[in-house]
């Protein structure tokens, strides 16, 4: 069983974020910027596609990378992780004891404390309903699977899109949806720094109508629902900011914006 790390990245000018991940196996690095160059290099042992692509959005970045991979097992990345030494080891020996899954979720830890991680403890199969707390660096997933369920990232959400994020949960959903079987794992496979966001600033009325049309593309008949639930659970967090019924006047705002039912 072999595996290759799909890395998303943004202006790279030479090869050290190969270093800086502490890269073990071989990867698919798409480094968009201003120019277009295709190299392939070796590194470590390991052969490294660097694709530099003159695009934006880091749905279409993680597609680029799916649809070239033909590893059995694929690994999603950022520019900001850092894998431990023995994560090739560790995701490939997850496999082999969970032949049902199709998916699996692991640990990347957040190297800070005010942008803490969420930490997987058990092993067990991830539903619909709980699905939409893993980043896309977490996931782990058979690629044969994915490419016959015919699941690929949203081009309208994440960094560099019309909306700000939610393109990872999308796509989890979307594979729970299609019959893939996911699955958590607690071992830990590397370290994100989480300085800032690239995407997050503040809770403000674009926060708000996005995530209006997250919800909308989660589920069109619970949409609604799905606001109301969110604006009334995490009121506390943005009370500062909003009043959990104008959060909610907002995520509505931004599903008839993006019906085009807005007068």
């Amino acid at each position: 069983m072999k595996m290759q790390v799909l890395v998303s990245t943004m202006h790279q000018t030479d090869h050290t974020i190969l270093d800086k991940i502490n890269l073990q196996s071989n990867a698919i690095v798409v480094n968009q910027c201003n120019y277009n160059k295709i190299e392939e290099i070796e590194y470590n042992g390991n052969n490294v596609q660097f694709l530099s692509l003159n695009e934006r959005g880091v749905g279409l970045s993680r597609n680029n990378a799916l649809l070239r991979t033909n590893s059995e097992i694929c690994l999603f990345a950022d520019e900001d992780i850092k894998y431990k030494d023995s994560y090739v080891e560790t995701i490939l020996q997850s496999f082999k004891e969970n032949p049902q899954a199709d998916i699996i979720l692991f640990n990347v830890l957040s190297e800070n404390p005010d942008r803490p991680s969420f930490v997987i403890s058990n092993i067990e199969e991830v539903k619909k309903y709980n699905c939409l707390k893993y980043g896309a660096v977490r996931i782990a997933a058979k690629t044969e699977k994915l490419k016959q369920a015919n699941v690929y990232f949203s081009l309208l959400f994440g960094g560099g899109a019309r909306y700000s994020s939610g393109e990872d949960s999308l796509f989890l959903f979307e594979c729970i949806h299609k019959g893939l079987k996911v699955y958590t794992s607690p071992n830990i496979i590397g370290y994100v720094s989480q300085k800032e966001s690239s995407w997050f600033e503040g809770f403000n009325d674009k926060y708000f109508s996005d995530k209006g049309v997250f919800y909308y593309f989660l589920s069109k008949k619970w949409s609604r629902l799905l606001c109301l639930q969110f604006a009334i659970r995490h009121r506390k967090l943005f009370k500062d900011d909003k009043n959990w019924k104008v959060a909610y006047e907002l995520m509505i705002k931004g599903i008839k914006d993006f019906k085009g039912e807005s007068k």
